[in-house]
Formats: structure tokens, C-alpha cells, sequence
């Protein structure tokens, strides 16, 4: 227990130290990948994915995000952070991937795999075959910001697919949500960077181009990051190209 509470203290020092920003800095270029965990809090297989979500999240080369699915909410607890949008992204990608169903711990990898999102193993191992395999983020993108606006640079394709979404994902900042009911009852846990809203920003086609956003739309999320992601012909989401958080001034 005691090891516990000393890992969530650490895992927030560090993932509150991803808010913070400074001048007009530079942010990001080809982090290690994106972890999309799908998790709820009315599933008792959750938790331990839970925590190792806090680790992925505390980390500057891993974009971690959390979408919080509402399908389990029957089971007596209606998950606090959850939206039907996150559901229905789940859903696309079960149709991207030829399942036929969905579940929760899921761990979405570059928008190319899936795997237990509380298998550590699974997950880093993922991580580490599409590095190799030349699967990873092959995007740069970079962050940068004045005083009324966001701008995001993105690089050249250098071969592969030529068109992707520029997808904002908003997300909340680190919460404790104290669970009364369901499967986890009597439970107390900090969830992370859990989604709270998804907008397309635009069209990449293969060459650098530069987005723009105002200002005021960052300042008042808890925090978002930007995702270079193709789209299949029936909309479903594809490989994610690049990756970049958005650090708030």
C-alpha cells in the first residue's frame, strides 16, 4: 500500500509537470507513441490498467490518453467521465480491426493494435515492435504559441499514407473520484488525462503545413494533445502518424 500511494505521488508530480509551459517553447517532435486506454470505472478489471496508465501518462515520450466508456454503467455506477463520443470511438475501432466486439481494459496502440491495457507487457511491447517496424510516430510536429494563438507545424510524409485528420483531443486534468457503487465500491482512484472532447482541426495531405488555434480554447481545457491520424474511406480511425501534447502557458 505504502509503495502504492509513494507511485501515485511520483506519477502526479510528473504528469502535473506536462501542464506547465514557459515563453514561447517549442514542444514535441516524434514522441515513442499513443496509448489510447478505453477503461470505466464501473469495471472491476479496470483499476490495475488504471494505474499503469497513471505511469504511461507521467511520461514526456508517451502520448497517453483515456477515453471513459459508458457501457458498464448498469452494473450500478455511472462512470463520472464518461461520453457516449468515447464509446462510439471504441466502436469505430473495433470495425477498424475486423473484432467483433469491444471490452475494457483496452489499449488502443498508434491507432494500428490493440492489447490489455493492464498488461505492461503487452503494452511496451507493442510500443517497442511498431518503433521497429517503422510504425511509429514518422511525423514530426511541433508545438509552439504566442499569447492569442497555438500554432502546429506538421513535417513531410516520407513515404507511406498522404492523408490524415489533424485531431484535437481535449482532456481533463488528473481527478480522484471516490466510487460508491458497482464493482469498484469503496474504491478511491486518480484517473488521468481522461478525454472530455475530440475536434478535427483539419486536413494533412503529405506536406508541412501549419494549423492554427486560438488561445482561449486551450487555456480553458485541463489539457490536449494533437493527433495526426488517417481515416478510412467509411470514417473509421486509422494509423496515428504523429503526436504531439499541447502544453497550456
Amino acid at each position: 500500500m505504502a509503495f502504492q500511494g509513494s507511485l501515485r505521488l511520483a506519477a502526479l508530480a510528473l504528469a502535473l509537470s506536462a501542464f506547465a509551459g514557459n515563453g514561447l517553447a517549442q514542444e514535441s517532435d516524434k514522441p515513442l507513441g499513443v496509448v489510447e486506454l478505453f477503461t470505466s470505472q464501473g469495471c472491476n478489471s479496470c483499476p490495475p490498467a488504471d494505474a499503469f496508465f497513471a505511469e504511461l501518462a507521467a511520461k514526456e515520450n508517451i502520448i497517453a490518453l483515456a477515453y471513459h466508456v459508458d457501457y458498464w454503467d448498469y452494473l450500478g455506477w455511472q462512470d463520472t467521465l464518461s461520453r457516449k463520443e468515447n464509446t462510439e470511438r471504441q466502436y469505430d475501432y473495433m470495425r477498424a480491426f475486423g473484432s467483433r466486439s469491444v471490452y475494457t481494459p483496452q489499449a488502443v496502440i498508434n491507432g494500428r493494435s490493440h492489447v490489455n491495457g493492464a498488461s505492461r507487457k503487452e503494452v511496451d511491447g507493442t510500443l517497442a515492435r511498431l518503433q521497429k517496424t517503422g510504425e511509429g510516430m514518422r511525423v514530426g510536429i511541433k508545438v509552439s504559441r504566442t499569447s492569442d494563438r497555438v500554432m502546429i507545424d506538421t513535417g513531410d510524409a516520407g513515404g507511406g499514407p498522404t492523408d490524415a485528420h489533424v485531431v484535437i483531443v481535449y482532456f481533463n486534468a488528473p481527478q480522484t473520484i471516490d466510487i460508491a457503487k458497482g464493482e469498484n465500491s469503496g474504491r478511491s482512484m486518480t484517473y488521468w488525462n481522461a478525454v472530455s472532447g475530440i475536434q478535427t482541426a483539419g486536413m494533412w495531405h503529405g506536406k508541412a503545413q501549419r494549423y492554427e488555434l486560438p488561445m482561449t480554447e486551450i487555456s480553458k481545457k485541463g489539457g490536449c494533445a494533437v493527433l495526426l491520424q488517417s481515416v478510412g474511406k467509411d470514417g473509421t480511425p486509422g494509423p496515428i502518424l504523429g503526436a504531439a501534447f499541447i502544453r497550456k502557458p
